[in-house]
């Protein structure tokens, strides 16, 4: 049986200190077998790069997701390629660098992970989720035993569809991006784990992982502001799930946290 632990969209510098300074102790702690995160928040609220990537990689992530901010820092479409553990949305338009998916291997088990953008209100375009991530599991089924797919997507709806639509033929559909964490974590009558947003990994005290204020005065008075990435309140979102090998579904799939004692 293997444990896998998935964070949720880590959000700038505090939710990075936060995984390299606890996430040695809670795979420990978990028993966890492998730890998929997505990263794509990572420097400074948004996109990821080279550096932080293995800052990640080094403190235990095992595998590193990205989604709609992918190339938000200068250059890292030129450095994603050197990354073996970085894997970018699937279904990017053909031609964009990068991973489409990883195989992480453990003791007996080879699991694959791919992100699908969603295709509503979201900032960059790509090709359809639906029906292209099906296609994509045929080609790849020799590759690995089962699938982690994160569905990261704007809409409840968008990610909802995805959990039925691949119930019974992967271990999870976990759903990223709107970075509150939602209380329908469940194991879909086929056997397939299901959330519709794993949450952040990041401060909590914050309208997801900015600073409070400037983000309230803009909806008060409509002005351009920065953005701040806040600091306070600082938790590890996301779930842990089982894997049996041999089985596409998983065992169990239960929501996790982890609260970053307070300085002092």
């Amino acid at each position: 049986m293997a444990r896998i632990l998935f964070l949720g969209d880590i959000v700038g510098r505090a939710g990075r200190q936060a995984v390299r300074q606890h996430l040695p102790a809670i795979r420990e702690a978990e028993r966890l077998d492998l730890v998929v995160a997505n990263g794509e928040n990572a420097a400074g609220g948004a996109g990821i790069t080279r550096e932080i990537a293995e800052e990640l990689h080094g403190s235990g992530v095992d595998g590193i997701t990205l989604g709609d901010h992918c190339w938000d820092q200068r250059g890292f479409d030129k450095d994603i390629g050197s990354l073996p553990y970085v894997c970018r949305p699937f279904n990017l338009f053909a031609g964009s660098p990068g991973l489409r998916h990883l195989v992480l291997e453990t003791e007996g088990l080879r699991l694959g992970v791919v992100t699908v953008l969603g295709q509503v209100l979201m900032k960059i375009q790509s090709d359809a989720g639906f029906p292209m991530i099906s296609n994509y599991l045929d080609e790849h089924r020799e590759a690995c035993d089962t699938w982690l797919v994160e569905t990261h997507a704007e809409t409840t709806s968008e990610k909802v569809a995805m959990g039925w639509y691949l119930d019974g033929r992967v271990a999870t559909v976990i759903g990223t991006h709107t970075h509150i964490p939602t209380a329908d974590a469940r194991i879909l009558p086929r056997g397939t784990g299901f959330i519709c947003d794993a949450g952040m990994s990041g401060p909590y005290d914050s309208v997801l992982g900015r600073d409070i204020a400037p983000i309230v005065r803009r909806f008060i008075d409509g002005m351009p502001r920065r953005f701040t990435v806040a600091g306070a309140n600082v938790q590890l979102r996301g779930v842990i799930f089982e894997v049996e090998p041999g089985q596409r579904g998983c065992k169990s799939f239960d929501p996790y946290s982890f609260v970053v004692p307070a300085e002092g």
